[in-house]
């Protein structure tokens, strides 16, 4: 018995030390990752890239992981509280040389009272049905934490996608209006060398002045949200605003008509949705709570094993205790004045309401699948429109400057072409941003 014992207590005892040792060496390591973290220069990255990164570098996603580690360890709580417990302990007692008087049959008989050592071992474990279920709802909660975890990173990868997208496009309409303004500064120049001929009026001139500056106010004006998406960027990157950033990749590849095509022809499976597996995780929370409530009118067994060794230290000393004791206890409820009974109606209750929204929620995902759906139908249609009239309103700017060259056509034309090229790429950067807004959120919900 004594070898079975101590066997037990070195295998949770070593159990327990990986475990801590393991803990420590995580933490250690994040607290390492954090004080030595690495503020690069330049970043040259893809879409992918950029999203891996700020899955990586992003504190509230490590907070999160930290949660699912501290489900883990609220877990081995829960089982270790079911193992064998032991505990140990030493006293030394001493009586300073007191001697006790015993009468036996009209004589008085003195007893010595020698010092004592006292070594004792006691070993227990305890089994009840809330037990077990206990660690079935630690499993749960870990579930749980989980898709939290996995719900936060897909809506980070969301927001990074939207940013890099934003940036792409601020910058190639940049470009498109900075070729236009070449063209326009030409015209400029001949119009002025018109007028000094005396070929032209001034008012010509003027006016070509005018949309010169136009543009140029566009361009600043894009600029400027240029910075101001890539800042934003590299908030998401948790990178410094001093960092050089390169995006290598370019709109057309990320906003492909393949990857459209393919999320809407892809078949709706709701077990992939991420709030329907937290709502369905929350209704086996409650059934497994009902579950519990029920194994308070089960019986708890315990069973314990206490070894005490005593040694005198002197004469004399009687040895009252045994030196090994094994005792086995079952505690069964009797009465509780129906207070347990509230509780599993309770649990009940709260089983129900959990079915009733999980069914809900069963039908509004559906209808909210079509939904985005349509709006992402809407929204490539819209794109593709844009994308043609932008292209469409950079060939009249282009052939209107060119006849405004040769005297084909007036300032009026030229000005009406320069404000449509400028309304053009204003309403095809909105079609954009609201393109890649409708297709993380579909690729969101189907948790692609």
């Amino acid at each position: 018995m004594k070898k079975v014992l101590f066997m037990m207590l070195a295998f949770a005892m070593s159990v327990t030390t990986m475990k801590a040792e393991d803990h420590v060496m995580a933490a250690t390591h994040g607290s390492r990752d954090i004080l030595h973290k690495e503020n690069p220069a330049a970043l040259s990255l893809s879409l992918r890239e950029a999203q891996d990164y700020a899955v990586k570098q992003n504190r509230t996603l490590k907070n999160a992981s930290l949660s699912v580690q501290e489900e883990y360890a609220k877990r081995w709580q829960t089982i270790a509280s079911l193992l064998p417990q032991a505990d140990g302990s030493y006293s030394y007692s001493n009586y300073c040389g007191y001697s006790a008087t015993l009468s036996m049959m009209g004589t008085d008989v003195k007893i010595n009272m020698p010092n004592v050592g006292a070594l004792g071992v006691t070993a227990t474990i305890g089994l009840n049905g809330q037990g077990i279920v206990g660690v079935l709802l630690n499993n749960i909660a870990i579930q749980m934490k989980k898709i939290a975890l996995e719900e936060s990173e897909n809506q980070l990868r969301s927001s990074v996608m939207s940013s890099y997208v934003s940036v792409l496009a601020l910058q190639s309409i940049t470009n498109l209006l900075d070729s236009s303004l070449a063209n326009i500064q030409n015209l400029e120049q001949i119009t002025q060398y018109s007028v000094n001929a005396g070929a032209a009026e001034q008012t010509a001139a003027d006016q070509i002045r005018v949309r010169v500056n136009t543009l140029k106010n566009s361009i600043n004006s894009q600029k400027r949200n240029i910075e101001l998406a890539t800042n934003s960027l590299k908030v998401l990157l948790d990178v410094p605003v001093e960092t050089e950033l390169t995006l290598t990749d370019n709109i057309d590849a990320i906003l492909s008509p393949e990857r459209i095509l393919t999320l809407l022809s892809d078949p709706f499976d709701i077990r992939n949705n991420l709030d329907y597996q937290t709502v369905e995780r929350s209704a086996e929370l409650a059934k497994r709570n009902v579950h519990m409530a029920g194994w308070a009118y089960g019986p708890t067994i315990a069973l314990a094993y206490n070894y005490q060794n005593q040694k005198y230290y002197g004469e004399g000393g009687m040895r009252m205790t045994p030196p090994n004791v094994v005792q086995v206890t079952v505690k069964m409820p009797l009465w509780s004045s129906a207070k347990r009974a509230a509780g599993v109606v309770e649990k009940k209750i709260a089983y129900e309401r959990a079915k009733n929204t999980l069914s809900e929620m069963t039908d509004n995902l559906s209808i909210q699948y079509r939904q985005l759906c349509f709006d992402l139908t809407n929204a490539y249609e819209t794109y593709m429109n844009e994308k043609d009239n932008i292209e469409v309103s950079k060939r009249v700017f282009n052939s209107a400057t060119e006849k405004y060259k040769w005297g084909a056509a007036s300032n009026i034309e030229l000005t009406n072409a320069s404000n449509d090229l400028i309304n053009a790429q204003s309403t095809y950067v909105n079609a954009m941003l609201t393109l890649i807004n409708a297709q993380s959120s579909l690729e969101e919900f189907l948790n692609k």
